[in-house]
């Protein structure tokens, strides 16, 4: 190799060496507020009105369904609330149990986050609503001191079913079930 070549080679190859990871990932897309949807292991408090039977707790399965006393299984995995609320009623109906039913469908505990990489205590964290990529690495202890700080990854399953891995800042809105990436700095 010619010493002209290896001199324009070397910085480049220096270049590629500095390279932080995770730096070729996609932008986290900017999330619009939207209704949240259910899925598996997030656990819902429904009420029916006028009848204390059918009121009460329950998770969501993995299959993505709610196994309600009466009822049977209503699926809530990729529905929001209401959607939840009216299939409710609606399998009322089809039983004969009410004439006029009304149920109530809320969220008790969502799907956790988890916290994974440069941090002191990765691992499985509630989430809560408004929860960014910082305050989850906060729960988990904050950034250890190889830790990049800069930006993390999410991974985070669309409404495909797939998971996707992006670049976000640490002012990045999580949903549950995410995973947050602290990537290793390069010194």
């Amino acid at each position: 190799m010619t010493t002209r070549r290896l001199a324009i080679l070397l910085p480049v190859l220096a270049v590629a060496a500095c390279a932080n990871p995770g730096g070729d990932l996609p932008p986290l897309p900017d999330s619009t507020r939207s209704d949240y949807r259910l899925g598996p292991e997030d656990q819902v408090r429904v009420t029916v009105f006028n009848d204390p039977r059918l009121t009460g707790e329950f998770r969501v399965t993995d299959a993505g369904t709610l196994n309600l006393p009466l009822i049977g299984a209503v699926r809530a995995g990729g529905r929001t609330t209401t959607q939840v609320e009216r299939a409710i009623e609606t399998a009322m109906r089809e039983k004969n149990l009410f004439r006029d039913p009304s149920a109530a469908v809320q969220v008790v505990t969502y799907r956790p986050v988890f916290v994974l990489g440069q941090v002191e205590r990765g691992g499985q964290f509630p989430y809560q609503p408004g929860m960014t990529a910082l305050s989850a690495v906060a729960v988990a202890g904050g950034f250890n001191y190889r830790a990049l700080r800069d930006y993390v990854a999410i991974t985070r399953v669309g409404e495909d079913g797939r998971a996707q891995e992006y670049r976000a800042t640490r002012q990045a809105l999580l949903m549950p079930g995410d995973v947050v990436t602290v990537y290793e700095r390069r010194f």
